[in-house]
């Protein structure tokens, strides 16, 4: 069927979008932040969206839009035809012959002002021709589904991305490790179950906004609120043929990322409409309804397990079935999946597995990075079936936990053999907090409550290349300015870094600064801000150039002094001599040198360190079996725990007290990784008992906060005990390694524990709403 759409919305609930940057109004003109930034040349950007999840596009008109005044030109996928994409390079910039989800970019129009640009949207006449959808992963992995994707076999790829031509499968991850069908006859317990997670989304308090300008010789510079500068130069500047000097990305610091503003999304269209008009600023920020379903969500996710124990509670075989609900493109869900895949045993040792983790494309939203990078959804699964299996053979959950969790020397699921981990330690910390085997009246004759515990672990998932680079600059006052290419999203990088260069140089943490805003032309590399890597990555690179700082600083005062380098040291600022018991101030000989005898001459100069760092160790996976000497550079272990009641007659879940704890290798700073494990848990929680994305025929029906509830310091429980762990990382700066993700990841499965502890119900699939508890209530006559 052919329909001509006139595009009147840029979102499904046709919301205006009002301007927030008015500085004042006088005698009837605005003045606004932006023209005082970029100047009066800004041009405003709005974007052309498809209102079909599937489609081919049969025609657009633009020149409706056009004559409306103020409008200064429109961009279709008919100006750009490359491909672009991080790990799959599956996606135009606009959409090209046909739509895959509703609100895919097909045009943007440029005008002088936003509102202009908005009513010019109104205006583009799309005549469309609907497709059948494909709308659940599984059934879009079955042979005869709606092919989304028909070039697949052709799109560049890296080569530890299995994507199978043909199909609606983008990557196929597999894992074999022993024999799951000769153990199951030796199993005295069996699981099965099926769990299915929704789509969530970011929600960062600063929704995403972009700015691109080219000048007349072709420079490109974007500012953008992003976790990726970088890789955006890269990706950006390959698939707008722009060489990459020439491409320079500035990212200030951001108002929240979970993984939404990793690799490229929105930026690319004012980037690409700057190509058009030379010399003028492009603007694109979305709208908060934009923000739910035009740019990456957390991917849902269908799971299939099966597991099995002896008579004592050892686990025996694993296996596990991994529908991933990758959207519309998966240049990232294909990496989540990857990821899902070769962690899919959780931290559990089990000699069978079987795994096959599967990204499918639907014509739902985009999956991209979010906050845990699939290890949450993985975990309500996998820990739920645990939990499950643990009550099957009569055995205590801690119990079983602990026998059967991972240990330093433990052969992974991908032959990998895992460091030194404390998660047993974590696991005894959350059960003592929680005083578990102590049953706790409820507080009320309507009330039910439980416990539950859960573990969790991470690596970080990325390329084996991904590197890192740092400068340390000393200054003449004895201050020093470090440069990273990292960026600060509200985790403390900036302060950890400040911390190893301070604690490696020797000089106080105060007289340290990092600098920003990332600038690419300026800043050193870093891949990105994902995967829980800064503090340990970039944490290497910041200590190797402070160490290189270092020993230019005492070789010069070793040669002025006429002593061993190894005799020196710098302590608080001052170069001391274990030796002589000499001592000098850093002030002033870090930029201007010492003199060296007799007026002969001077020693030394400006001081500025280097320091890099890339793993080297991470080896491929056999694509039939998974197997590899090394498939992830570490793991980040721990526990979390719950203590819920449950109102019966509501159905609402109370949290009255949680325990976190995570083997974080050695905790730089002590409080940023306590206030890192809070924050995780309640993100978590979040997801735990409110969120999911209510999709219907493809189209987001809760595009907004009225309808899309996260939790708010209403629902955080008044006690949430903390704990840190260390087991020292070998290659970590000082032992460290990541914890930014990893305390979302087990909260859901937390929940459910003491869900199913306190009801005695086993309710599966998150959100644990208000509404679904009550009802499983009343269908189990637990309530009148």
């Amino acid at each position: 069927m052919a329909v001509v759409e006139k595009q009147k919305t840029n979102n499904p609930v046709g919301k205006s979008v009002p301007r927030n940057d008015v500085l004042e109004k006088v005698t009837g003109t605005a003045i606004y932040t932006d023209d005082i930034q970029f100047g009066p040349g800004l041009l405003h950007c709005r974007v052309v969206r498809s209102p079909y999840p599937h489609a081919l596009i049969k025609k657009i008109d633009v020149s409706k839009a056009l004559k409306l005044p103020g409008v200064k030109g429109v961009v279709t996928g008919d100006d750009f035809d490359e491909y672009i994409g991080l790990y799959l390079k599956d996606r135009h910039l606009f959409a090209r012959g046909k739509v895959r989800f509703v609100g895919e970019p097909v045009a943007a129009v440029a005008a002088t002002t936003e509102e202009i640009a908005e009513a010019a949207v109104e205006l583009v006449e799309v005549e469309y021709e609907e497709l059948e959808p494909v709308l659940d992963p599984e059934f879009g992995a079955q042979p005869g589904a709606p092919l989304i994707h028909p070039d697949l076999g052709s799109y560049e790829r890296p080569n530890f991305i299995f994507p199978v031509a043909g199909t609606n499968i983008s990557n196929h991850f597999k894992i074999r490790k022993g024999d799951t069908e000769a153990a199951w006859p030796q199993c005295a317990a069996i699981v099965e179950h099926t769990f299915r997670v929704p789509h969530v989304q970011h929600v960062p308090i600063e929704p995403h906004v972009a700015v691109a300008k080219m000048e007349e010789n072709g420079q490109m510079t974007l500012w953008a609120s992003t976790q990726s500068p970088f890789a955006q130069r890269a990706l950006l500047a390959k698939t707008l043929h722009i060489p990459e000097s020439d491409f320079r990305v500035i990212a200030p610091t951001i108002g929240g990322g979970f993984g939404c503003k990793a690799g490229v999304t929105m930026e690319s269209i004012p980037c690409a409409v700057a190509m058009k008009f030379k010399g003028h600023p492009i603007k694109l920020r979305l709208t908060r309804e934009e923000e739910f379903y035009t740019n990456f969500v957390r991917q849902g996710l269908v799971i299939h397990l099966k597991v099995g124990c002896d008579k004592d509670g050892n686990l025996l075989a694993f296996e596990n079935r991994m529908y991933w609900d990758g959207g519309a493109y998966t240049e990232y869900g294909v990496n989540v999946t990857r990821a899902g895949g070769y962690s899919s045993t959780g931290p559990y040792d089990i000699p069978n597995v079987k795994t096959d983790s599967m990204c499918v494309y639907t014509n739902h939203p985009v999956g991209g990075a979010y906050r845990g990078f699939g290890m949450a959804e993985l975990h309500t699964g996998v820990d739920q079936v645990m939990d499950m299996l643990a009550e099957k053979i009569g055995m205590d959950p801690v119990e079983f936990h602990k026998r059967n969790c991972v240990q330093g020397g433990d052969v992974l699921a991908t032959g990998m053999v895992i460091h030194d981990v404390g998660i047993k330690e974590c696991i005894d910390k959350v059960a003592q907090a929680l005083d578990w085997g102590v049953k706790e009246p409820p507080s009320s004759p309507n009330k039910l409550r439980g416990k539950g515990i859960a573990l969790a672990w991470k690596a970080p998932a990325m390329p084996p290349n991904a590197g890192s680079s740092a400068l340390v600059k000393m200054n003449a006052d004895g201050t020093v300015t470090v440069s990273v290419g990292g960026q600060e999203i509200g985790q403390g990088t900036f302060t950890a870094m400040a911390q190893i260069a301070a604690e490696t140089l020797g000089v106080p943490y105060e007289s340290v600064k990092v600098s920003g805003p990332i600038d690419t032309r300026y800043s050193p590399y870093e891949w990105q801000t994902v995967a829980s890597r800064l503090t340990w990555s970039m944490g290497n690179a910041v200590r190797n150039a402070a160490l290189d700082a270092k020993k230019k600083v005492l070789d010069m005062v070793a040669e002025a002094w006429n002593e061993d380098p190894k005799d020196l040291d710098i302590k608080d600022g001052y170069v001391i001599s274990y030796k002589t018991e000499e001592s000098i101030s850093i002030k002033d000989i870090v930029v201007y040198g010492l003199p060296k005898p007799n007026d002969q001459g001077w020693i030394g100069g400006p001081v500025v360190g280097a320091g890099s760092f890339m793993p080297t160790y991470v080896t491929g996976l056999d694509a039939e079996t998974g197997q590899g000497d090394r498939a992830v550079v570490h793991y980040t272990t721990g526990a979390e725990g719950v203590e819920i009641e449950v109102d019966k007659e509501t159905g609402r879940i109370t949290i009255l007290r949680a325990a976190c704890s995570f083997d974080v290798g050695k905790a730089i700073n002590p409080a940023l990784v306590k206030q890192q494990m809070e924050g995780g848990f309640v993100q978590g929680l979040s997801s735990a008992l409110f969120e999911g994305m209510q999709l219907v025929g493809g189209v987001t029906r809760n595009p907004s906060f009225v309808d899309y509830r996260i939790a708010t310091a209403a629902d955080v429980p008044p006690e949430i005990d903390t704990f840190i762990v260390e087991h020292a990382q070998d290659d970590g700066p000082f032992g460290a390694r990541g914890i930014g993700e990893h305390p979302l990841v087990p909260s859901i499965a937390a929940v459910a524990a003491a869900l199913h502890d306190a009801t005695g119900l086993r309710i599966t699939n998150p959100p644990f709403s208000a509404e679904k508890v009550y009802l499983a209530l009343l269908d189990a006559g637990l309530v009148e």
